[in-house]
């Protein structure tokens, strides 16, 4: 009858069973019943005191919960050997569809049936039909499969409802100050209409649908809360700057945040080119300006004379006051905690607050979130962009050779990456030898942070061909000349940061290639099946396909927090983000 077993019975279309005794919830009663069975016997049945105070709320609650196990089941196109969880039963392995008549030859009326296996070699089949009840596991493990019977899967499923409901109230009273808060409408702005004119690009029909969305935010009177999701390379920056130029026109300071002294630098001097000729004041705010220089900065921002503030966590700091704070744009958001991104929020109820994520947001999270936060898409490519060319090779020093040879050849640069500081001295001698003539710069995380900004100005000026790094040039790096990229171990890289690494080359126009090399001793498992992925999906804009399976766990972790991906793991994403939606939707319910 599609009723979700439950380890304790509390509302309509639940039911629990201890031994045997049978606690159910009808969905056409006020109240709850126990049934006391003795073998296959029923001796008693009686009401239970759990009764509904207001019927009609109820059935709308059942009503909607029912609707959100259909748009949280997922499993269209599930294979053989694919996870499966079942609301009643856990985490099982799909083996197929059995024809009904099959397993039960009397009965007419089931046609064909969902076959889960669980532990022990248990197994279950669902009617095709309640789909509702299944939804696809998808966790950063491999999930250790339920066992029929045991009362593991409902206590583990109470706990993380319990959790979930107070993750709602949070984010509810996270909410709730923006959502009483009001701000004067945003007036048009000539000086972003100026600052379009310097992009060197067209911008694409995501881009331009972004803004209108951001823009139509602008001019409302509520605070925006928007994330806008976008793939390596395609142009989230551009929409940053846009709109941080009309906040400051329009007398609001505007703060960005970034997770590292690279990316704030980066950003910053993008920032700077770019208003150069505008009457706007950004500034720079990291570990690496001197005491004195952080006092000048503080000061200005607080007497306003600083119109954009560009930082890492510094500008999360109590020291600092703003004297009109109307703009938070960070970048990247899944790199920052739920407690840090609220510090300002929390102070400045009325601020908009603009996300910049490079982790595609699973569709399930996204229907979770939906009722909190505004989400915008940018999958489009910009024009002109080519695929970057992918070769998944054995490490030899004549593949290295002559990719090198090929890149600065044509007056390009290379990005080499040894993700081994102790031995990275030792590649830059193999290196020279390979090639005499090039001019080889060093970068890691354990030297100064002054001698990383210098040797990335350096590398960006073209003073070096190629720039030997760790995975530290993962962090949003943009230079349009370096359009060839070497790693030298690449079975040691997730998908996820491959994909990163790779999106580092082809920013510009220029055909760009990205060499992964292994030993072949190496290349086995899971990390084969990675580099064969990253090898099949070269167009543009499949990076977001690829990377999903990969990042999407990874990125609903970090944005809802540490604690709420362990629960994700044990029941998987697609139900617990179901679990999350319901109690966000019966908290503003009953409220």
């Amino acid at each position: 009858m599609g009723y979700e077993k439950v380890f304790k019975t509390d509302e309509p279309g639940e039911f629990s069973q201890t031994g045997g005794i049978i606690e159910v919830f009808p969905v056409n009663t006020k109240n709850a019943f126990r049934l006391d069975f003795l073998g296959n016997t029923l001796e008693t049945i009686k009401k239970l005191s759990l009764e509904i105070k207001n019927e009609k709320i109820a059935q709308e609650l059942l009503k909607k919960k029912l609707k959100r196990q259909e748009m949280f089941s997922d499993i269209k196109g599930i294979k053989e050997g694919n996870y499966l969880v079942h609301l009643d039963h856990g985490i099982g392995r799909f083996v197929g569809i059995v024809k009904g008549a099959k397993l039960l030859p009397l009965s007419k009326e089931l046609s064909s049936f969902y076959t889960l296996e669980y532990a022990k070699g248990d197994k279950l089949y669902v009617p095709v039909g309640l789909e509702r009840k299944l939804s696809r596991y998808t966790g950063l493990f491999e999930p250790k499969l339920s066992r029929l019977g045991s009362v593991l899967w409902q206590k583990t499923k109470r706990k993380i409802k319990e959790d979930t409901e107070k993750f709602a109230k949070e984010l509810l009273n996270m909410f709730a100050q923006k959502e009483t808060a009001i701000r004067s409408a945003y007036q048009k702005s000539e000086l972003a209409e100026r600052t379009a004119t310097t992009f060197a690009y067209t911008l694409t029909p995501d881009q331009e649908q972004t803004l209108k969305e951001i823009e139509k935010d602008m001019l409302e009177t509520k605070p925006m809360d928007r994330i806008v999701c976008g793939d390596v390379g395609f142009g989230k920056t551009e929409i940053a700057l846009r709109i941080a130029t009309r906040a400051a026109e329009n007398l609001r300071q505007v703060v960005m945040i970034a997770p590292t002294t690279i990316l704030a630098n980066q950003h910053f001097f993008n920032f700077e080119k770019r208003l150069r000729d505008l009457p706007l004041k950004t500034a720079l705010l990291t570990r690496l300006q001197s005491e004195k220089e952080k006092k000048d900065i503080l000061s200005k921002i607080k007497t306003g004379e600083i119109d954009i503030l560009i930082g890492t966590h510094s500008v999360l700091s109590k020291k600092i006051t703003f004297k009109n704070l109307g703009l938070l744009i960070i970048d990247d958001e899944q790199k920052f905690g739920v407690k840090q991104k609220e510090v300002l929020c929390k102070n400045y109820p009325f601020l908009d607050v603009l996300y910049l994520s490079a982790t595609p947001i699973p569709r399930t999270l996204h229907l979770a979130l939906s009722s909190l936060k505004q989400l915008s898409f940018i999958k489009t490519a910009p024009e002109g962009r080519k695929p970057i060319k992918t070769f998944v090779l054995p490490l030899s020093s004549k593949i290295i050779k002559n990719a090198l040879k090929k890149e600065l050849s044509r007056g390009g640069q290379v990005y080499f990456l040894h993700n081994r500081i102790e031995t990275i001295s030792a590649v830059k001698e193999k290196l020279q030898r390979i090639m005499p003539q090039a001019k080889i710069a060093t970068l890691h995380a354990k030297l100064p942070e002054k001698e990383i900004i210098q040797t990335l100005n350096d590398f960006e000026n073209r003073k070096q061909d190629i720039l030997l790094s760790t995975t530290i040039i993962e962090n949003g790096i943009d230079l349009g000349n370096v359009n060839t990229l070497i790693v030298d171990d690449a079975v040691k890289l997730g998908l996820s940061q491959a994909y990163q690494l790779r999106g580092r080359v082809g920013r510009a126009e220029k055909q760009a290639f990205a060499y992964f090399l292994y030993k072949p001793k190496t290349l086995k498992g899971k990390a084969k099946q990675r580099l064969k992925a990253l090898k099949d999906a070269q167009e543009l804009g499949t990076g977001y396909q690829i990377a999903i399976r990969d990042l999407e766990i990874r990125g609903s972790g970090n944005i809802l927090g540490k604690e709420q991906s362990g629960a994700v793991n044990r029941i998987g994403l697609n139900l617990y983000c179901q679990m999350l939606s319901e109690a966000v939707n019966k908290l503003r319910t009953n409220t």
